[in-house]
């Protein structure tokens, strides 16, 4: 039977927390407010606290307000919170926009020693479509990039809109800085053994189950396979088989129990379109200051971060790479099938998308990564008998570089900003698909 368009509705919403101030360097010393109530028993938390103008209280927004006008400045003073690791700034509209600068400076939770400032990447324009499921009663929130920042217990925010001479700055009403801790990984998880195994939850038997064929239940990883023995995994796709087949040899791939993905967090049905037709790069604009051996503690932070305080009901994108070159498996519903992500806002139906994990807009990518992107579109295109060079004729489902409805011919293996007007997924990363292109056509034997 042909994937079908399953739906799940559902409010997924974070609770405000009241979180304690502290006197640090160079703030005053504040009232201490009651300590931070948790919004779920789930691993992990999230931490969200109001913007306010700095010095001043916050200002009052009504619910669902889109805009406010903008002080010289907003943000957070100094503050001491519990251990989170990543970062980013919501507001209640999707489609408003944030017109300025963000920055932030952390304190390491340990040594004490404060960072300095560091810009948030605030377009993120990765979400779900504007007419899919997801958004249907679920509250989507805008947001701006997360930012990995490393394992911190205090920080400080600033925000400073961009001024007009026509009219006055304007800002998202409703923003508010989340704090991300990814918790720890499961019990029993290190690093790529679990010993003794955890016990399945149903939602992570779920999860697990959608790779059967590729993997006992319950496995961290889908081993790689030659290209002669990848020819077999086109019959994990609904649909004839092509008289000749050209899939690339399958990956590694840790999944999602391997990088430690609270299944409980996620909407429970699977969401599919019919086919995959394109592959989207991405970065995840969280910044490249984190080790492989943090990128499934970033990834559960991200998930986490899309979950709860985007609103979204998964992970937002299909893969993601990590600078030494590990593929993971992203929003759940297995590796081969084609899942609706929510990665590129208009055209999430009959594509796939793959975020490297980190900012390459000034930064070269890691070749390991660069790689890693090839070898996943040659296996992941080659089991939909698309070539990685052809181009794909794809419906925008509506954004701000082509509307609803228009008939767009993009690179099968294109970058985010072939169909959103975006920075993602990087200059210096997107300067690299061509010769991705060439790489894994050649990797599928064309």
């Amino acid at each position: 039977m042909r994937p079908f368009l399953a739906t799940c509705l559902g409010a997924l919403c974070t609770a405000a927390l009241t979180l304690p101030l502290a006197a640090t360097a160079g703030a005053g010393a504040a009232p201490a407010a009651p300590h931070p109530v948790r919004t779920d028993d789930l691993p992990g938390s999230t931490q969200s606290l109001p913007v306010g103008a700095l010095g001043a209280a916050a200002p009052h927004t009504p619910d669902r307000d889109t805009t406010m006008p903008a002080p010289q400045e907003l943000g957070l003073p100094p503050r001491t919170v519990r251990p989170f690791s990543l970062l980013g700034v919501v507001w209640d509209d999707a489609a408003a926009e944030l017109h300025g600068r963000v920055q932030v400076r952390t304190r390491a939770n340990g040594s004490g020693d404060w960072s300095g400032w560091q810009d948030v990447q605030v377009h993120n324009d990765d979400a779900p479509d504007l007419g899919s499921t997801e958004r249907h009663g679920s509250d989507v929130r805008g947001s701006t990039a997360p930012l990995w920042v490393g394992d911190s217990d205090a920080v400080q925010l600033r925000i400073t809109p961009e001024h007009s001479d026509r009219a006055p700055a304007v800002l998202p009403g409703g923003l508010r800085l989340e704090l991300v801790d990814p918790g720890a990984p499961p019990r029993g998880l290190r690093g790529a053994r679990l010993d003794p195994p955890a016990p399945l939850t149903a939602e992570a038997a779920a999860a697990s189950a959608a790779n059967a064929g590729f993997a006992p239940l319950g496995a961290l990883e889908i081993p790689a396979l030659d290209q002669a023995a990848s020819q077999g995994d086109i019959a994990a796709v609904d649909g004839p088989r092509p008289e000749q087949t050209f899939v690339g040899p399958r990956p590694r791939i840790v999944t999602r129990a391997g990088w430690g993905a609270d299944e409980k967090l996620r909407e429970k049905a699977f969401t599919y379109t019919k086919t995959v037709r394109a592959a989207f790069v991405h970065h995840s604009g969280s910044g490249n200051n984190y080790s492989c051996e943090e990128a499934p503690s970033l990834i559960r932070a991200m998930y986490r971060f899309h979950v709860k305080s985007n609103h979204w009901r998964d992970i937002g994108y299909n893969f993601l790479v990590d600078k030494c070159g590990t593929v993971y498996e992203g929003r759940a519903g297995g590796i081969a099938k084609p899942v609706m992500g929510a990665h590129t806002l208009g055209f999430n139906t009959d594509s796939t998308g793959v975020a490297v994990l980190g900012t390459f807009t000034d930064t070269e990518p890691d070749k390991p990564a660069v790689d890693a992107i090839a070898r996943l579109t040659a296996w992941k295109l080659g089991l939909y008998n698309v070539d990685p060079r052809a181009m794909a004729q794809l419906l925008s489902g509506g954004g701000n570089r082509f509307a609803k409805g228009t008939k767009v011919s993009l690179h099968v293996i294109s970058g985010h900003r072939d169909g959103f007007t975006t920075d993602c997924p990087g200059t210096h990363l997107y300067d690299k698909l061509a010769a991705t292109r060439r790489a894994a056509a050649t990797l599928q034997g064309r």
